[in-house]
């Protein structure tokens, strides 16, 4: 059976073996709970399956390729065909959950901050192993007083540890993307900047990174009336721009505009 890629749904598959050995080796998945989004033609499954989990869940929106996924395994796997931005995943398992996933990188920011943003006190999963587009992954690990500093960085980092494993080149999957790839694992920090409302820090980012190359006295004023004060007791200086403050920076505004709104 040949299998085409379909291009509406951001399709490469990674087939490169040592690629894949590095991945499922990211964490040690033996009587754990685990859950793959997006397994595609299942070259990553295997090697899933091969670890051990205890419960396998798998999310694949293409019915085809699920259907093909479902014949070739006869493993206790939990199939899911659905679109993983429609799903609840803090009632996939009560156990908590390895996640692997080479995310459709149309929709990958898109779906790890819908994680980052919906999380409450009791986290779904114990470790994240995800793949992105390179200049999507170099946005979330990316430090304060960079270009590619923004939104992204601040928001993941606001309760995720992140650590960067390996580049990934294009000739590593079928159809080859156009571009290179990146893996990056996260895992739950264990003590995070205390928001009463992720909102709060989304609101914030977007504000500020709207007008990226303005002094951050605009955005200031935009949100608070008596900004100077606000600034002076964060110890902040409005002649900076946004990529000038750091993440905790950040929290701290957020802080304050909901002090605010009480």
């Amino acid at each position: 059976m040949i299998i085409k890629a379909k291009k509406s749904l951001g399709q490469n598959f990674l087939f490169d073996k040592n690629i894949l050995n590095i991945i499922v080796n990211c964490a040690d998945i033996k009587e754990k709970n685990v859950l793959e989004i997006g397994p595609g033609t299942g070259n990553l499954t295997i090697e899933i399956i091969k670890k051990k989990p205890k419960k396998f869940f798998l999310i694949e929106k293409d019915k085809d390729l699920l259907f093909r996924l479902k014949e070739k395994y006869s493993e206790k796997i939990t199939y899911i065909n659905d679109d993983v931005l429609r799903i609840n995943e803090n009632v996939l398992s009560e156990e908590k959950l390895t996640v692997f996933g080479n995310l459709p990188y149309n929709i990958s920011t898109e779906i790890l901050t819908k994680w980052i943003l919906n999380l409450n006190s009791k986290i779904w999963f114990d470790k994240l192993i995800l793949m992105f587009q390179k200049e999507v992954a170099d946005r979330i690990i990316s430090k304060f007083n960079t270009s590619s500093y923004g939104r992204l960085s601040i928001i993941c980092n606001w309760k995720l540890n992140i650590k960067k494993i390996i580049d990934i080149k294009p000739n590593s999957f079928w159809p080859k993307p156009k571009v290179d790839s990146t893996l990056l694992v996260f895992t739950p920090k264990k003590k995070f900047f205390e928001l009463k409302s992720p909102k709060s820090i989304e609101n914030v980012t977007r504000v500020f990174f709207n007008q990226k190359r303005k002094k951050i006295k605009k955005p200031f004023n935009q949100l608070f009336d008596d900004a100077n004060r606000i600034a002076k007791k964060l110890k902040i200086n409005l002649d900076l721009r946004p990529q000038n403050l750091n993440h905790q920076d950040y929290y701290s505004i957020a802080k304050e505009l909901e002090k605010l709104r009480n």
